[in-house]
């Protein structure tokens, strides 16, 4: 039809000059017309494209669909199926090839870097599928026996009867979802795939503790779920009869689909204890290096290798250890710096009480710190989150192995605030000297403001403000942490203490998670040398090296992804002088939601230079 319009239109341009030629100025604005038009056809297709295939993923994942606060298929888990993920690589081909049918000169700037973007990810994303089965489906951090649990108590609201339809749904299929779970066990045990033998105790136990109470035997505590279905069931607003014949369901379901699920779960976590190698790094899996160099690629979207990102860590941990020393001398402190951090993981003054008002005195005070950072940051930022936030604590069925403080993205539709869960399990590992930079990373201006501010965006695709670069998010947390003390925050010397401790602890673990998964050090050794330099108790410790364990790489992208941006922004200030504007500078850091480092650095010199022309 654009075509049939603009043919029309030089008929009628042709008919009114007769035979002379057009006048220059008229050739240049058909020219200009017809440019515009192929920009909007190509503009229309690449945006067809990205809503498209983001539709499609949604279609896929009923678990995607509940994170983002939809509906559609509420009574549903994910598919897990090696049928599943199959269909998920050829699906990937096919947008790949797609891909190469847009004409880039076309595009705006604003199309280009959404298309960057999105084939970056792609590209990540199929280079994993060859170690498709290197990450353990199962591990004691964070797996599919406390997601279960965690995802209905959390992202699984219920406001109607249809809500608990779906809940008890939900119940009803968790059977042959753990079906799927040891079917990928299974695929694993025949490559050789084990997580470490010591990790199974934690996650039998975990899993023992879902299923461990009423209604699954006759005890005084109700089981987790039991109790959160019985909660959200007595709050709807139907009749007593309605809500006893859902909990019947609910009984029913849990009793007959949810605990067989798990023991069969469990017996397989116990048999395959028993074939686990020696070892806790991923050098003991077939072609393990060569996984472990895809992880660090795929958390830092570097091209790092395990060598150099150890050395940046030890690196980071000699000039931190330098910058602690200086505020020993601050509160004059005699001693050495080990001497100080023993100081700072025993003395009695930086630790709550292991009490109900210990516990929430220490979620009070978190909130109340970011309610004060809350006040300031309109003066250091443009984009500011619509989305609410809150503090929890860990639930109590998955604290023992959970770590210490993660967030979770609010909803899109406002259902769900954002939250940030402190772990308060064991109250020595929660010290108050770290409370102000914990808050200011997962909370304001850290994930929430990040992750908030992707979901709210205008003007980019819709997979754009989900997409995972975790150098990127992590990374900005990190950031947040030092933004905090530039923007006047940190008036106690030990809480500047504290956001060096948890700085300290993201260079540890570039050593550690290298040490670990490249160069064969013990999970024992790892332990040490975190309790060895840094001020974090051995709890702590043990339960991050833990974590790196099974999640290999995952831990180097905190302090990598840091790293660039503050490299970034002093770069930017050295360019622009009295011209560099904080609120500018962030904006233009998030305003495109989450990227590759090597994208971020293009964005900010783009930056600088128009900054430059204004």
């Amino acid at each position: 039809m654009q075509h049939k319009q603009l043919f029309q239109a030089s008929l009628i341009a042709l008919a009114i000059t007769g035979c002379s030629p057009a006048p220059e100025s008229q050739q240049s604005t058909v020219a200009q017309q017809q440019q515009a038009q192929q920009q909007q056809s190509e503009s229309q297709r690449l945006a067809e494209f990205f809503e498209q295939s983001f539709e499609q993923d949604l279609q896929r994942s009923p678990m995607y669909q509940s994170y983002l606060g939809l509906k559609w298929d509420y009574g549903k888990w994910d598919d897990i199926s090696e049928q599943h993920n199959n269909e998920t690589v050829t699906l990937l081909k096919e947008r790949m090839a797609k891909l190469e049918s847009f004409d880039l000169d076309q595009l705006s700037d604003q199309e280009k870097l959404s298309f960057k973007v999105y084939k970056t990810d792609v590209e990540r994303k199929l280079a994993n599928d060859k170690f498709r089965h290197h990450t353990y489906i199962m591990d004691q951090f964070r797996a599919w026996h406390t997601t279960v649990p965690s995802f209905l108590i959390n992202i699984h609201s219920v406001k109607t009867l249809d809500d608990a339809e779906a809940y008890i749904e939900r119940l009803n299929g968790v059977e042959t979802l753990f079906n799927q779970v040891i079917d990928q066990l299974k695929i694993r045990e025949e490559l050789g795939v084990f997580p470490p033998k010591w990790s199974y105790d934690q996650m039998i136990t975990a899993a023992e503790n879902v299923v461990t109470g009423i209604p699954f035997a006759e005890m005084e505590k109700r089981s987790t779920i039991w109790e959160d279905i019985n909660s959200k069931i007595a709050q709807l607003e139907v009749g007593e009869t309605e809500k006893e014949d859902m909990l019947e369901q609910a009984r029913t379901a849990l009793i007959t689909k949810v605990k067989p699920a798990y023991d069969k779960l469990i017996d397989e976590l116990a048999h395959q204890q028993t074939l686990s190698p020696e070892g806790d790094g991923v050098w003991r899996l077939p072609d393990g290096d060569k996984w472990y160099q895809n992880r660090l690629r795929w958390f830092t979207t570097t091209d790092l290798n395990a060598d150099e990102v150890h050395q940046i860590g030890l690196d980071n941990v000699e000039r931190i250890h330098n910058q602690m020393r200086e505020i020993m001398q601050q509160v004059e402190f005699d001693g050495n710096l080990s001497e100080f951090f023993e100081f700072m993981r025993t003395d009695e003054q930086f630790y709550y009480p292991a009490t109900d008002e210990g516990r929430n005195r220490y979620l009070s005070e978190a909130k109340a710190l970011i309610d004060t950072m809350e006040e300031k940051i309109p003066e250091y930022f443009g984009l500011l989150p619509q989305a609410d936030m809150v503090v929890k604590r860990v639930e109590e069925f998955r604290e023992k192995s959970a770590g210490k403080a993660f967030y979770q993205s609010p909803a899109k539709d406002g259902s769900r605030p954002g939250t940030y869960y402190a772990n308060l399990y064991n109250m020595q590992d929660m010290p108050t000297y770290q409370m102000e930079a914990l808050a200011y990373h997962e909370g304001i201006p850290g994930h929430h403001m990040q992750r908030a501010i992707a979901q709210e965006l205008d003007g980019i695709p819709e997979f754009q403000k989900y997409v995972s670069f975790t150098a990127y998010t992590e990374g900005w947390g990190l950031y947040t942490e030092e933004l905090a003390k530039d923007m006047g925050f940190y008036e106690d010397p030990y809480s500047d203490f504290g956001r060096l401790a948890m700085e300290l602890w993201r260079a540890c673990r570039l050593v550690v998670d290298t040490g670990i998964h490249a160069k064969k050090w013990s999970r024992e050794e790892a332990i040490d040398y975190l309790i060895k330099n840094t001020p974090n108790p051995a709890g702590d410790a043990t339960k991050a090296i833990e974590r790196y364990i099974a999640m290999p790489g995952q831990a180097t992208a905190y302090m990598i992804g840091k790293l660039k941006i503050m490299e970034l922004r002093q770069w930017a200030m050295d360019e622009l002088g009295e011209d560099f504007d904080y609120k500018g500078f962030h904006d233009e850091v998030l305003k495109d939601g989450p990227v590759p480092m090597t994208i971020l650095e293009s964005k900010i010199r783009n930056w600088v230079a128009e900054v430059k022309k204004a």
